[in-house]
């Protein structure tokens, strides 16, 4: 491309300082064979070999014109090549040919925490005390597929090896469509991604009451300030390779958020519902870990609830994000139908507070918090993002009508969360929970004691693409 560029501009200035006599003696030299032109740049090739010696002014500028015009039409040509083969930067590089409706990017989260949990009276067990491990190691991809369809598609490597998120989906206008394994519709905590939670774990009643990614069809209508989302799902797709055959639990889920805005403020205003049928899967059983998964202790758990038909859930959400400050709560009612046993009801609530110390704003987006975009990044003329945050996190797994006392637990918690880049951060948890009718006897030797404090200190360091 150089050589036919410096050949083209020899030729042009060749004409402009040609003579009359070496015009006339170029005419009476013989006619050389012409070349084969270089059919990758016709354009350009064919303005060269139209530069033979013209008397007239004006034909040497219209030459000179047609010749610089190709030539620009080359290169643009040669810039559009580039621009589909040169990716954009997203976290992680992302192609795109926006024209053909293509897109292909790479993704993945690395979580490393580390815990300790004070073990009550005389209860001795290895789970407790120094504990630590990789809480999420995912690997996937994501992209567009021309007709509006996209897909995600993540793999989980931390525990064995697990599906994530699994799906197809399909967006127009303000409707998208989804199939596969994917969130169904419970709670603002849950549906938040992990990298943007608050916390090293989510409030108590997402894992208590089993919250978790299930196969199903689903359906979403996003306008304005007005979210809707409902579908049915069967079980996770460990779930089902599990059980086999014999699962064929089903259930519907709904969810519909306000998210108005005032000003630079955002609020939230959201409620759900859940209704499943078990049919033949495993025998329930809500119970939950001391703010932290680096252990197996559960302090209180319900057993297993004999009898269980089908679950029934409701939530209301509500959360508002004004400038560096945020503030969020929830509150879930789970009830379990049984046969031949008494029904049985559960509670769990949160409220949350946080405030950035370095004025950066709570990403919000799509009815669930966002990701946290810092201000001035580490090593940029800045020390990244520092947020303070508190929360109660309250749960209530006794119903003693129904003859279950899995425990009440009562905790306050505080992180303080170092962000130095978009994609990069390091946590420090802190919770003191207090346990009534705990499901574990603090103290078997001399009497039983469950009704009892413990705290958990943990940190995290955290990297996402």
């Amino acid at each position: 491309m150089k050589l036919k560029f410096v050949a083209a501009l020899l030729a042009g200035s060749a004409l402009c300082i040609a003579t009359p006599a070496l015009a006339q003696e170029a005419a009476q030299e013989p006619q050389q064979e012409p070349t084969q032109p270089d059919q990758s740049d016709a354009a350009a090739d064919a303005a060269i070999a139209a530069a033979a010696p013209v008397d007239d002014a004006q034909a040497k500028i219209e030459l000179l014109q047609a010749q610089v015009e190709a030539l620009q039409e080359a290169i643009e040509q040669v810039k559009g090549q580039m621009v589909k083969v040169t990716p954009s930067w997203k976290g992680a590089p992302q192609w795109e040919d926006k024209e053909g409706g293509w897109s292909f990017k790479p993704r993945g989260r690395l979580m490393y925490d580390f815990a300790t949990v004070d073990s009550p009276g005389d209860f001795q067990n290895g789970g407790l005390g120094f504990s630590n491990e990789v809480r999420r190691a995912r690997i996937g991809v994501e992209g567009t597929i021309p007709g509006d369809f996209g897909y995600k598609f993540e793999l989980d490597f931390a525990d064995g090896v697990e599906f994530a998120d699994a799906f197809l989906n399909y967006k127009k206008g303000p409707w998208e469509l989804t199939v596969g394994q994917h969130n169904n519709f419970q709670s603002l905590e849950e549906l938040t991604s992990s990298l943007h939670s608050s916390f090293i774990e989510r409030a108590a009643f997402t894992d208590a009451f089993g919250f978790e990614r299930r196969v199903g069809v689903s359906a979403q209508y996003a306008k304005g300030p007005l979210l809707l989302q409902g579908g049915v799902f069967t079980d996770s797709i460990t779930d089902l390779n599990a059980v086999g055959d014999d699962n064929n639990a089903y259930g519907f889920d709904g969810r519909a958020v306000f998210a108005p805005k005032m000003g630079n403020s955002q609020l939230h205003f959201g409620a759900s519902a859940h209704w499943r049928d078990l049919n033949d899967v495993p025998v329930p059983r809500y119970r939950q870990r001391p703010a932290v998964h680096t252990t197996d202790v559960r302090f209180i758990d319900t057993g297993s609830i004999l009898g269980a038909r089908q679950e029934t859930g409701y939530g209301l959400e509500a959360a508002g994000i004004f400038g560096p400050f945020y503030t969020a709560g929830e509150a879930y009612w789970q009830k379990v139908n049984r046969s031949g046993f008494g029904n049985a009801g559960f509670f769990g609530a949160y409220a949350d507070v946080g405030y950035f110390i370095t004025g950066e704003t709570r990403g919000y987006k799509g009815g669930k918090f966002d990701r946290v975009k810092v201000l001035k990044p580490f090593g940029k003329g800045g020390w990244g993002s520092l947020g303070v945050n508190l929360r109660y996190d309250y749960l209530d797994l006794t119903d003693r009508d129904a003859g279950i006392v899995g425990g009440k637990q009562n905790a306050i918690q505080a992180s303080l969360n170092w962000k130095p880049t978009d994609y990069l951060l390091f946590g420090l948890n802190y919770a003191h929970i207090k346990y009534d009718d705990a499901a574990i006897d603090a103290d078997p030797t001399a009497g039983i004691d469950r009704n009892y404090s413990v705290d958990m200190v943990g940190a995290r360091a955290q990297i996402d693409f």
